[in-house]
């Protein structure tokens, strides 16, 4: 466990040797660090990989309810990922940040931050969006306007539980979230991450998402950065990649994958490992991990 600024505790995982290239993995709303089982798996021979449960998933508490609302904000997720950078790298140390959809927000949210600028090499943005995400997200089928943009926001919004993973509730799941291609195991493992996570929790960072405004955070990330989305992304459709590749002051590259839906990491596994891998292979090279053993 690495404490936070406001005393929080996050829950953290790390794989891999000492001395090799890090990754740090930060997931999305409603996810965990099981997440990244597939990036973990793959990275993990010959990387040093973190992943850590943003606040209230997984393992990490959720924040208290003390009406101040500061526990679910984007100052919040800034802070949790500024704690667990200074806790697993060392003074000097950089790495490759990669954050899915809440967490490529969290990584715009740190924009600024002295911490997250003294350890990020580089970034990768997957499946992601700065602002308006409920007037943009497609899981309604309607066309854009106030009625969609309010439906949108009561079904990502809602208090109810999800309950028990079923074959419907696996549907849903698929339609909102994934490619219509998605394989069903995979379609399974995003559906039992999703459920486990608690919905007070789901329904407090849906209130903050909801109101995001993280533009100026794009353009103050002043390092290399990556972005991916899959071209059937419901929840943060292309658009937003394309707008956050064009404002960033330093793109490396737009990816968009043909057919998959907003779980990028669990749809296509492969392709999000090997933006990682290109990123530590640039940014995080053999001579620069030479010097820094010296």
């Amino acid at each position: 466990m690495v404490t936070s600024a406001d005393g929080s505790a996050i829950h953290v995982e790390v794989y891999g040797p000492e001395g090799a290239p890090v990754v740090v993995l930060a997931h999305g709303w409603t996810c965990s660090t099981r997440f990244w089982d597939a990036q973990i798996h793959a990275l993990s021979a010959d990387h040093r990989v973190v992943v850590y449960d943003q606040r209230g998933h997984g393992e990490s508490p959720a924040p208290a309810l003390d009406g101040s609302g500061k526990g679910y904000s984007t100052e919040a997720l800034a802070d949790d990922l500024e704690a667990v950078l200074a806790a697993t790298l060392g003074p000097g140390e950089r790495a490759v940040v990669a954050g899915h959809s809440m967490g490529g927000m969290t990584i715009m949210a740190a924009a600024r931050r002295p911490v997250f600028r003294q350890h990020a090499a580089a970034a990768l943005l997957c499946s992601t969006g700065p602002s308006r995400l409920t007037e943009e997200a497609l899981v309604v089928p309607l066309g854009p306007g106030r009625l969609r943009t309010r439906l949108t926001r009561a079904v990502l919004g809602s208090k109810a539980p999800l309950g028990p993973v079923t074959p419907v509730s696996k549907r849903i799941l698929k339609y909102a979230t994934m490619g219509p291609g998605s394989a069903p195991e995979r379609v399974d493992a995003c559906a039992r991450i999703v459920h486990a996570c608690p919905r007070g929790v789901r329904h407090g960072w849906s209130q903050v998402l909801a109101s995001l405004d993280a533009e100026a955070g794009v353009r103050e990330l002043r390092l290399p950065v990556a972005v991916l989305v899959g071209t059937a992304d419901r929840l943060t459709p292309p658009r937003h990649s394309r707008a956050m590749a064009g404002a960033l002051p330093h793109c490396t590259g737009l990816v968009e994958l043909a057919g998959m839906g907003h779980m990028t990491p669990v749809e296509a596994p492969e392709a999000v490992t090997a933006q990682i891998r290109e990123l530590t292979l640039t940014y995080l090279g053999v001579k620069e991990n030479e010097e820094a053993g010296a």
